[in-house]
């Protein structure tokens, strides 16, 4: 299968590891992976704060980036991205945009994936042959959970991790607190939600935190981070890539 890859904001700037990482889980399954150069923010963070007439011209490179017919699928490591393409896109461009850009949309949404979901819908794909001998709990971030409904699809690939002790978190499908400018205008009642989840993680005795949103474990990692918890955050792409031949040491050294 020929698949697009997009990278998100995030794991531009921020969490390229996230990205190899997918990039490596899909390649090492034999498929092509594309990387269209000239794709840039899907337009969500806009559209989430209120502004939904700018991000049309991003909206549209995305459509034009991915919209090849010799792009089998789209794939992104992040789900609030993955929700933002399948669901405000369509709204966007009925509202602002024209016949072109509707059909456009149309054709990108209709096989847009998140990582669990391609892997595990599309490809049919559970064992991914990685190897990751820590143990781990998974935070299912609001957007995968409740926009996408990826349901146990994440936990259904990291059962099938080996060497893995995967733990359940206490209360996981509770919101970090994150939000994207959420947090930012709301600290006080972000904080708070935060608190509660980092006492969850802290309470599974995990040594990674790992969840299917970069925006999501960075807002955690930090507040792990600030208490010395000594539970790192791990992007789910990243557990995946990890096998016996490559292995992903929690050493100082791997951070």
């Amino acid at each position: 299968m020929r698949i697009g890859l997009f990278a998100t904001c995030l794991g531009d700037t921020l969490f390229p590891d996230a990205v190899k990482a997918t990039a490596l889980v899909l390649s090492r399954l034999g498929h092509e992976l594309v990387f269209p150069p000239e794709q840039t923010c899907c337009g969500q963070m806009h559209v989430n704060t209120g502004y939904q007439r700018e991000p049309v011209p991003l909206v549209r490179n995305f459509a034009e980036q991915f919209g090849d017919s010799s792009i089998d699928a789209v794939v992104m490591p992040s789900g609030s991205c993955a929700g933002s393409v399948r669901h405000q896109h369509e709204i966007i461009a009925e509202r602002y945009g024209d016949k072109a850009l509707q059909a456009g949309v149309a054709t990108v949404r209709a096989k847009t994936y998140e990582l669990s979901e391609l892997l595990v819908d599309v490809l049919d794909t559970v064992d991914v042959g990685a190897y990751f001998p820590h143990r781990v709990t998974y935070h299912p971030t609001c957007h995968s959970l409740r926009m996408l409904r990826v349901g146990d699809k994440p936990l259904r690939l990291l059962r099938a991790v080996d060497g893995i002790d995967l733990v359940e978190l206490p209360e996981a499908d509770a919101c970090c607190g994150f939000g994207g400018t959420f947090a930012v205008k709301n600290a006080d009642t972000s904080t708070a939600m935060l608190e509660d989840k980092i006492a969850a993680v802290k309470g599974t005795k995990a040594a990674v935190c790992t969840a299917g949103d970069s925006s999501c474990l960075m807002h955690i990692g930090g507040g792990l981070s600030r208490i010395r918890s000594g539970t790192r955050t791990l992007h789910l792409a990243q557990i995946l890539a990890a096998t016996r031949i490559t292995p992903y040491a929690l050493t100082e050294a791997a951070r």
